[in-house]
């Protein structure tokens, strides 16, 4: 069977008279007529499909999309009539939007109305036909530039990174569960290898990419995100241009709204619904069962009075929404000091927010004054962390900025801890993974690369302000407020590590999940902007700067000397490392609540959560040691203590066997012990018994 988009459609070849074993093929279902004429009468759809086994060669109609207002509602009603299809094996599904088809296995559809729908028209230029081999018995022709997305892929023998050609272009397969949508992918047919190894990839991991040329031998470097570099060797210059092109296209989207995670759909059943499991209103209720000096506010419920704030605050009870209003006037983007934690040990509480607006004439605010000091219980003393260098602060009041005056704010003193800034911290992660790479085998000039990076003082740095915040809460009996400039990056690396010191709900997976949705999402930290661009990207750095990833570093510092306290592994850690730069969710895109109300993540795209709480998956995360701690853990910040990172920075570049080997024997380990001390306990509980049985006896 062949599909066809326009042009004259040629006789068809006759499949085989059955498919390999274990492959259900659509084109099995679409031989039925009773289920082609149902596919073709719901949409009225613009096919020409030409059967060997059908009567009726040619079946041909007025236009896949039919001139009404909404073709969004056509689109819905056509998906409903089809869904009758999948139970027969056919893997076509309609969504609910005209862009947005789903190729799940052997067929892909075209329309000449396709165009104007298309929202790459930028693209149109790139587009070309395609014939995909999707098995050995079935050949699709479509056009790509109807953004039917088709993965991004290298097919590889053993070890080495190669892209492998036939005589007729590229290889593409079609699994179910792990297809990565591009919108452009210019290659001229597909053709099938044996005993392969195949990688797919996201197109938004690519990070940059490099063209070499050796005669006719075209070769294309890949560099991603995740830091992992592929080879892919093409044949022919010009086929190799044309894929170079496309993967440059396709990795450097401009709108938000463009990118996979709005295309992506679950084929997994999700049980719970991620983006509604961390709502601010439902950590309130845990607050409202240790206290009642605070209150949740709605000040901000429109986005007005701080953009980079969720709607929903938790602020002072005695402050008013007027004062909140006049406080967010002299904060930097409006982010007045609101909760971040609550030590239920003491009373204690962490507060986070941007630097004063005080200037060179030493501006103040009453309200500002009045709701930090409603934090405070009766004779007591806080501390305000500023996570810059006194000179640095200096430097900002000549901006309009600054910091808190002692003299206006006489129950606090103010500390500052040197934490920098993102374009320090961006040129450090390329250091230090230019230095991961380093093939010379030189030991001086891995350790003063190494050192050059400064990767592990940013790590100390930070890992030692957590501590000091943690001490004032937990051991003075103070509390705290934490800012920096902007109050979006230094400020939650601190407030986070610190919640996890002192609270042992941070160290489970739910646990810690809620503290990246509380101090990291809803708090407003730009993803969108800081993730844009990893280590190998050939552009100048603008936004861009590794602080998640300083901050993973520094949880999986904790979880290295503390391996019983910490309900999940390295690999959770990992894992958000990963989906922070490049993922099929929608959890990491945008840079704050308001963003991602604008763009409807919560009804267009997947929740991360949703997928990682599945049952299935947990697994994976779970650590083997643990054993619930309910102590305050306090890290060794020493060099002599602190680690490089392997598992993200020399994953790559050396094999994991040995160590996934250990720990495999870990779990067995661990395991058999479990079943012993059961066995012992159940000995003990018959001795128990027979003594008892026994006592009446010896009676006289």
């Amino acid at each position: 069977m062949e599909l066809w988009g326009d042009g004259d459609a040629g006789e068809a070849e006759h499949p085989p008279a059955a498919p390999p074993d274990g492959e259900v093929s659509a084109v099995l279902v679409l031989e039925q007529a009773q289920v082609r004429d149902e596919l073709l009468e719901a949409g009225s759809c613009h096919l020409r499909i030409v059967s060997a086994a059908s009567p009726h060669r040619e079946r041909a109609s007025a236009g896949l999309f039919p001139e009404t207002p909404d073709a969004a509602d056509w689109m819905s009603q056509l998906n409903r009539e089809t869904r009758s299809l999948t139970h027969l094996g056919c893997h076509l599904v309609l969504d609910s939007t005209p862009r947005d088809w789903r190729l799940l296995s052997d067929v892909m559809l075209w329309s000449e109305h396709a165009a104007r729908l298309n929202p790459f028209t930028q693209l149109k230029k790139l587009s070309t036909f395609v014939r995909v081999t999707a098995s050995p018995w079935m050949e699709v022709a479509i056009k790509v530039a109807i953004l039917i997305q088709i993965c991004l892929k290298s097919v590889a023998k053993s070890n080495t990174k190669e892209w492998k050609r036939g005589s007729g272009g590229v290889r593409f397969l079609v699994p179910l569960n792990i297809m990565e949508f591009a919108e452009l992918i210019k290659t001229p047919r597909v053709d099938g290898v044996d005993n392969t190894e195949e990688l797919w990839l996201l197109h938004a991991n690519i990070d940059s990419t490099e063209k070499r040329f050796v005669g006719s031998l075209g070769t294309i470097i890949v560099k991603c995100k995740d830091l992992r570099v592929i080879q892919l060797d093409i044949p022919g210059m010009e086929e190799c241009l044309n894929i170079a092109s496309s993967i440059e296209a396709l990795s450097t989207l401009d709108s938000v709204s463009l990118m996979y995670p709005f295309f992506y759909r679950p084929l997994f059943e999700v049980i719970e619904d991620g983006w509604q499991l961390f709502v601010p209103g439902e950590a309130f209720k845990d607050l409202e069962s240790m206290t009642d000096e605070w209150r949740l506010s709605e000040v901000n419920k429109d986005f007005s009075v701080c953009p980079s704030y969720p709607s929903l605050l938790t602020v002072p009870k005695d402050i008013d929404d007027e004062s909140l209003c006049k406080a967010a006037s002299f904060r930097h983007g409006g982010r007045f000091p609101v909760l971040s934690y609550y030590h239920k040990k003491n009373g204690m509480v962490m507060m986070r927010a941007a630097q004063p607006l005080t200037g060179t004439n030493g501006r103040r605010c009453k309200e500002d004054e009045k709701l930090i000091n409603a934090t405070l219980c009766a004779g007591k003393r806080g501390y305000i962390i500023d996570t810059r260098t006194i000179a640095v602060a200096q430097q900002a009041k000549a901006r309009g900025g600054g910091f808190e005056q002692e003299a206006n704010y006489p129950q606090w003193r103010r500390i500052h801890k040197a934490i920098e800034r993102s374009n320090i911290l961006q040129e450090s992660l390329i250091k230090l993974v230019e230095a991961c790479n380093d093939q010379s085998h030189s030991m001086d000039r891995w350790l003063s690369k190494l050192e050059a990076s400064n990767w592990q003082s940013h790590v100390k740095e930070i890992l030692t302000t957590a501590c000091l915040a943690a001490q004032c809460i937990d051991r003075e009996g103070a509390s705290v407020l934490v800012h920096g400039t902007e109050g979006t990056d230094s400020t939650l690396q601190v407030t986070s590590l610190a919640q996890i010191i002192l609270d042992p709900a941070c160290r489970t997976i739910r646990g810690f999940e809620a503290l990246i949705e509380r101090e990291w999402l809803q708090a407003g930290h730009p993803f969108q902007q800081r993730c844009a661009q990893s280590a190998y990207s050939n552009g100048k750095p603008r936004s861009e700067a590794p602080v998640f990833l300083l901050f993973l570093d520094c949880v999986w510092q904790i979880l290295r000397q503390f391996p019983c306290s910490f309900q999940f592994n390295e690999n959770f850690l990992i894992m958000l490392f990963e989906h922070a730069y490049a993922s099929q969710f929608g959890t990491f895109l945008g840079n704050s609540v308001t963003e991602r109300v604008k763009l409807q993540l919560s009804q267009k795209t997947v929740s991360l959560w949703s997928w990682v709480n599945r049952p299935q998956e947990l697994e994976r995360f779970l650590n083997p040691l643990y054993e619930p701690n309910n102590l305050v853990i306090w890290p060794s910040v020493a060099p002599q203590s602190l680690l490089l990172w392997e598992g993200v920075f020399l994953r790559w570049n050396r094999s994991t066997k040995c160590l996934d080997e250990a720990y495999q024997e870990m779990v067995h380990i661990i395991e058999y012990n479990k079943e012993l001390q059961n066995k012992v306990n159940s000995l003990r509980r018959q001795l128990a018994q027979l003594e008892t049985e026994d006592s009446p006896l010896q009676t006289p």
